[in-house]
């Protein structure tokens, strides 16, 4: 009878750890705030988080950055890529510091992280922190084009469209917009109906133009709804 009781015991603990345990998003922040204090990775990003949208508590960038800080110093690699960010931009109570931004992008695109390889290509493309150098700017957007991020494939695609950086091509410019717009990206419908309209890496052809705005349109592209209204006004 001892033993049976002692299994019931650890089954009726068991089923209660099962029916009661919350997840991280389902914590008060005051709860996961307690817990990034002792070390736990996850919190302190979800913390992070929270200050850098103000979705939980009032917005606070450095606040923000001091606890994404704590979990890049774990390896957490979009934390690096976040961290980065802020202190790319500066913020109150947050001196910008490049030099320590393009640190934080290099480590995490070592890790593959996609956009962190195409925030280095931003920065390089516009001389932010570094020489301004299209080429450079290039090859990163390249690499996170390899790992299909929209964004990416737009830069790199914006880059052969004007021969910056690489030599003008339009077909690739085509290719890189039609691989965006193929993932919903409304940058990628609206740059690919502009290719359509003026026949530049294909035919031209109006009505797949227009439709490819009206797609842009949708997800809030506001040059996509002027370029549909432009196709679209009565002469």
């Amino acid at each position: 009878m001892k033993r049976f009781a002692v299994l019931l015991a650890a089954a009726l603990i068991a089923m209660s750890g099962a029916g009661f345990t919350q997840s991280l998003d389902q914590l008060p922040f005051a709860k996961k705030l307690k817990l990034a204090k002792v070390g736990d990775e996850e919190a302190q990003f979800s913390v992070a988080l929270a200050y850098e949208t103000g979705s939980e508590t009032p917005a606070d960038a450095a606040e923000a950055a001091k606890w994404y800080r704590q979990a890049a110093l774990q390896g957490n690699v979009e934390a690096q890529f976040r961290l980065a960010r802020i202190v790319g931009k500066g913020a109150k109570g947050l001196k910008q510091d490049y030099p320590t931004a393009i640190k934080l992008y290099e480590a995490a695109a070592a890790k593959g992280h996609a956009p962190a390889m195409n925030a280095l290509g931003l920065l390089h493309q516009n001389g932010e922190g570094v020489a301004a150098d299209p080429a450079q700017a290039a090859e990163w957007y390249r690499k996170a084009a390899e790992a299909k991020l929209a964004d990416a494939e737009n830069n790199l695609g914006i880059l052969y469209l004007n021969g910056k950086g690489v030599p003008r091509d339009l077909g690739e410019a085509f290719k890189l917009f039609e691989r965006a717009a193929n993932q919903g990206d409304g940058w990628g419908l609206n740059n690919l109906g502009g290719m359509h309209e003026m026949g530049w890496g294909t035919p031209k052809d109006r009505i797949k133009a227009i439709e490819l705005y009206k797609q842009a349109a949708a997800k809030d592209i506001a040059a996509a709804h002027d370029n549909l209204q432009r196709l679209t006004a009565i002469p």
